[in-house]
């Protein structure tokens, strides 16, 4: 039984480890040169040559020499400094929208919990709410802050690397990320640290012999998670819709020609702005929420153990296991910058795939040491008796392992490395084959995901009752530190790579270097989205169990399908999944409608294809405005839904309803983020003119074969624009290949089409409806002392005398 210092001291070494770890990374990161300006100069070896330039081709080199530096490095600052400007101005305006939601809402809480429970518990739920919604605030300003110092970091390590080196680009992306990793994970367990040993002070009787104090404490201390959650919503949902906004409305005008990040497209800043607000702030407050909920439903379910409720060690296990996690993390990123970092393109996805595997691997051994030190040898707890202290960690490796398999399933539907990626590129010779090849990979990348999900829950529930499925929650979390490095090591690439394109560098430096980093970047996102609806799915059945004790009279979580209120409610919670989709998707329609018609203005008024100015700054107002307008509705079904159904029609009407929400969300979380994943990957597999190299082997291999496949389609003419030829040798026909299936055609423009469809599908309702998942199921767990008891009706049926 750990001691009270004993738990400080393991606690507090983790947070200052991890906050020494971020300000290293970030230190290295802002150290690193943005200026290009003197390149050739610096580079000149002993004999004239230059060595960056030692491993290219003369063209290749000829771009670097004959490029005009001054004028890049003035455009690159520009682009930097307007890409800064236009994502603080977003946050900005989105925390004024969420200071006034968490005003109203801690008036909602005060108000229910106080007349329905007991002002004490009111007070003090609130104050832990806001805690955690400005913790959650901070977590996601910390990352955009570094993304957008990063971003111009990354671009210019690609420009000086060596030939094709990717080392020094992938390490200032990698530990870019890994301050918002390691920083995010320290402040949600000191804050929460920080929160129970004050929350003790005020209730001195918890963690005594006072177990109802005790559960009170720790239901009051749920507040956190709540407030965590909140903020994720918005930060999802808004930064989305901001980001998918703009990137929807910048690739429909690929379609007219135009390459991506083409500086002359007014809505590519809004779209870089898009990938730091979205997919860094909204990712960085999602994964935090999911930190604060599955360690509080830990805590809310052990306090009801009569074995448990007095063990200040066990109490505080999800902030052991945390610790634990952040050690074994900076361990893991160690391996990342010197033994894993990538040697050419396809060396990438597996170099960041091997951060999951090493941390998964160490962290194991790790589980277990904390737990037998820190439970007794055989106690009770969620009404199961004789549980014994190895089952706890059998329930956490399940966890932690299922986490692993899901980011590897997910790395391989989504990466272009491997073969469904690539059969969905193959079959887009239309945009109609390409979406449908696209819906049908993402329907099938669920199978393994749930299975191991499914598999997680029976075993950590059968050996320790939902606490043992709160401990799979910890299990998938444990290694959060390293899951949010290479998360947000993807949107640094892209963003890099867009500043390269603008920018006019080298075409080695794209197409070499920022390609394959994004490409590799995407996948991770996936990877990262992913491990985002594993942990919702576990946090939000840990947070059922702890709901279902609070509200069960007996204490026995067992909720009855064959109820009708509890199976009306399983129908409904599955279909809002849909609605919150249609919501969100319909958002971003209606915003990136907007932003085309902008372009389109800009294009017919500002003459940008001969010299033109763009006007970025009205295409990021327009994101904002629509981001910031289009996030309301979301947000209220989501927060109202749960509250409504609870005091109207029950709690049992309610258990249900997250049973739906729960089961249906997942499914379509995985599909649509998987799906977005694959589609974005499949178009960049083309325009790497790896379509053209697949058909050029199979002229190659099996002449055969092609000659069958090659009669799907008129021959392409030689070059764009000129008419089909009426005879073509057949030794021509891999060099017509090389025009016919690239950039700009008929296969190019079905898989823009795709991505552009799956845009909404992998950054907005996709990884949103993880939050659905977990939000309902804290806002229900927090507000379950207030509502009607689970034997009778709400309060519409006790009107009407049911």
């Amino acid at each position: 039984m750990l001691s009270f210092v004993a738990v400080a001291l393991i606690v507090l070494s983790g947070v200052v480890l991890s906050t020494i770890w971020a300000i290293k990374y970030y230190l290295e990161t802002s150290s690193m040169t943005t200026s290009i300006e003197n390149f050739l100069e610096e580079q000149s070896g002993e004999d004239g040559g230059l060595l960056p330039l030692k491993d290219i081709t003369s063209e290749e080199r000829a771009e670097f020499e004959n490029l005009d530096y001054k004028a890049t490095q003035a455009q690159m600052d520009k682009i930097s400094k307007a890409i800064s400007e236009g994502a603080n101005g977003f946050l900005f305006a989105e925390y004024v929208y969420m200071a006034k939601f968490m005003v109203g809402f801690s008036i909602i809480l005060l108000v229910f919990l106080g007349f329905g429970s007991s002002w004490t518990k009111a007070i003090f739920t609130t104050i832990a709410f806001l805690v955690g919604s400005i913790s959650s605030i901070v977590s996601g300003w910390i990352g955009m802050k570094i993304a957008v110092l990063a971003n111009v970091r990354t671009a210019v390590a690609a420009f000086r690397s060596p030939g094709e080196s990717l080392k020094e680009p992938f390490i200032a992306a990698f530990k870019a990320g890994g301050v918002m990793g390691f920083s995010l994970v320290a402040l949600g367990l000191l804050s929460l640290y920080v929160l129970i040993v004050i929350y003790h002070i005020f209730f001195p009787a918890a963690l005594a012999d006072d177990i109802e104090m005790t559960k009170l404490m720790y239901e009051c201390v749920a507040g956190f998670g709540l407030g965590g959650s909140s903020i994720a919503l918005f930060g999802r949902v808004g930064g989305g819709i901001y980001t998918k906004a703009a990137d929807v409305g910048a690739d429909l005008f690929k379609l007219e020609g135009l390459e991506e990040d083409d500086p002359r497209n007014p809505a590519v800043i809004a779209d870089n702005v898009g990938d730091n607000v979205g997919d860094i702030a909204g990712m960085g407050a999602d994964l935090f929420g999911s930190f604060a909920e599955s360690s509080c439903a830990a805590m809310v379910v052990s306090a009801s153990s009569p074995d448990l409720h007095n063990n200040w060690g066990v109490m505080c296990f999800p902030l052991l296991i945390a610790s634990g996690g952040i050690m074994v993390c900076i361990i893991t990123s160690m391996f990342a910058t010197e033994c894993f970092s990538p040697t050419n393109p396809s060396s990438v996805a597996s170099s960041l795939k091997n951060q999951l595997i090493v941390s998964t691997v160490l962290m194991t051994p790790v589980a277990y040491v904390l737990t037998v030190f820190t439970f007794p040898a055989e106690f009770t707890v969620s009404n199961i008796e004789g549980v014994q202290d190895w089952y706890i960690f059998i329930a956490i490796a399940v966890g932690l392992w299922a986490g692993l398999g899901i980011g590897i399933i997910t790395e391989y539907y989504t990466s272009n490395a491997n073969a469904p990626t690539q059969e969905l590129a193959l079959n887009s010779d239309t945009a109609a084959t390409n979406i449908i090849f696209g819906l049908a990979l993402g329907y099938k990348s669920t199978i393994l995901p749930v299975i191991f999900l499914a598999i997680t829950i029976y075993v950590s529930f059968a050996l320790a009752g939902m606490y043992g499925v709160a401990c799979g929650a910890l299990g998938i979390l444990s290694t959060l530190a390293i899951g949010l490095t290479i998360d947000a090591y993807g949107p640094i690439c892209d963003n890099a790579g867009g500043i390269a394109e603008m920018c006019s560098f080298p075409s080695i430096v794209r197409s070499k270097k920022t390609d394959p980093l994004d490409a590799a970047g995407n996948t991770t996102a996936a990877i990262g989205k992913g491990f985002a609806i594993g942990s919702a799915a576990m946090v939000s059945l840990a947070l059922f169990g702890a709901f279902v004790t609070v509200k069960n009279p007996d204490n026995i979580p067992v909720v009855d399908v064959l109820d009708p209120l509890v199976f009306a409610g399983v129908l409904v919670g599955s279909m809002l999944p849909y609605w919150f989709s249609a919501m969100t998707m319909k958002s971003v329609a209606i915003a990136a409608g907007d932003m085309v018609k902008e372009v389109k203005r800009q294009f017919d008024t500002l003459d940008l294809m001969n010299g033109g100015e763009p006007q970025y700054e009205k295409c990021v107002k327009i994101s904002t405005e629509a981001s910031l307008r289009e996030m309301v509705p979301p947000g209220a079904l989501v927060m109202l839904t749960p509250l409504f159904v609870g005091y109207v029609l029950g709690v049992r009407a309610l258990a249900g309803l997250l049973t739906g929400i729960l089961c249906s969300g997942v499914q379509m979380a995985i599909s649509a983020s998987n799906s977005g994943g694959a589609w974005d990957n499949a178009k960049k597999w083309v325009e790497d003119e790896q379509l053209t190299h697949h058909y050029a082997t199979m002229y190659k291999e099996d002449k055969v074969e092609f000659n069958k496949l090659y009669t799907k389609w008129p021959l392409p003419p030689v070059k764009p624009g000129q008419p089909q030829p009426e005879e073509v040798k057949e030794e021509d026909r891999v060099i017509n290949l090389a025009v016919g299936f690239g950039k700009h055609t008929r296969q190019h423009n079905a898989v823009v089409t795709g991505d552009t469809v799956g845009d909404p599908l992998k950054d907005t309702s996709g990884p949103a409806i993880n939050i659905l998942v977990k939000l309902s199921a804290i806002i229900s767990l927090v507000f379950a002392s207030s509502m009607p008891n689970w034997d009778e009706h709400g309060y519409l049926g006790q009107a009407l005398g049911y």
